[in-house]
């Protein structure tokens, strides 16, 4: 956690909140948080795996969540898994989806709501 030390003023930011920052500054280079995918390794195999930004609850009930950074982390969870060839399937149907931003969500520059972009992509999947 960030500190004041109230006896000399002096202030700090723990290596939590140095991630944090970092994690969001990357975010913007390749499009905003809604597009940054997080796992954390742990000791023995044990990772977690989370979209960067957390749930948007707000954006839920407008369905215009941008559910990629999501599925990317899905994605790093199956890898994890040794399942590689699924979650290569379902990042060629994220990523063609994407590029011809048919039906992206609006924090990316589209007007697709969030089940619209997730029905193109298990179209792309579906084949």
């Amino acid at each position: 956690s960030s500190g004041i030390n109230a006896g000399t003023g002096s202030s700090g930011i723990n290596a939590e909140y140095g991630g944090d920052i970092f994690s969001d500054l990357t975010a913007g280079l390749i499009g905003g948080l809604g597009l940054a995918p997080s796992g954390n390794m742990g000791k023995d195999g044990i990772a977690i795996y989370e979209a960067v930004h957390g749930t948007a609850d707000d954006l839920v009930e407008q369905n215009k969540g941008n559910p990629t950074a999501l599925l990317m982390s899905a994605l790093m969870m199956l890898r994890h898994m040794g399942l590689k060839t699924h979650a290569d399937k379902i990042e060629g149907a994220v990523l063609e989806t994407l590029k011809e931003r048919k039906f992206v969500t609006g924090d990316i520059g589209g007007t697709a709501t969030n089940p619209e972009y997730a029905a193109e992509i298990c179209r792309k999947i579906k084949g």
